[in-house]
């Protein structure tokens, strides 16, 4: 089972935000997931991103790959 940490979209039209979540990769992307990890809302000035760091360092540690978004926000908060 490939484990992925990716992006769960959620809100309304043209006002997205999204839920850090962790997944099978062969799961669709609003669909089942195994655990969340924070959320992150482009939308608001300055952006938000609340993410549980060590949550993410124990999956990633565990062989959970990131998605290239999801990446970007963990360099941002420094894992």
């Amino acid at each position: 089972m490939a484990v992925k940490i990716r992006l769960r979209r959620m809100g309304q039209i043209h006002a997205p935000y999204y839920r850090v979540i962790v997944a099978d990769s062969r799961s669709p992307r609003n669909g089942r997931f195994i655990e969340e990890l924070g959320i992150y809302d482009p939308t608001k000035e300055p952006t938000v991103l609340k993410l549980d760091a060590a949550k993410a360092k124990k999956w990633i540690e565990n062989g959970a790959q990131p998605t290239e978004t999801v990446a970007r926000l963990l360099k941002k908060v420094g894992l």
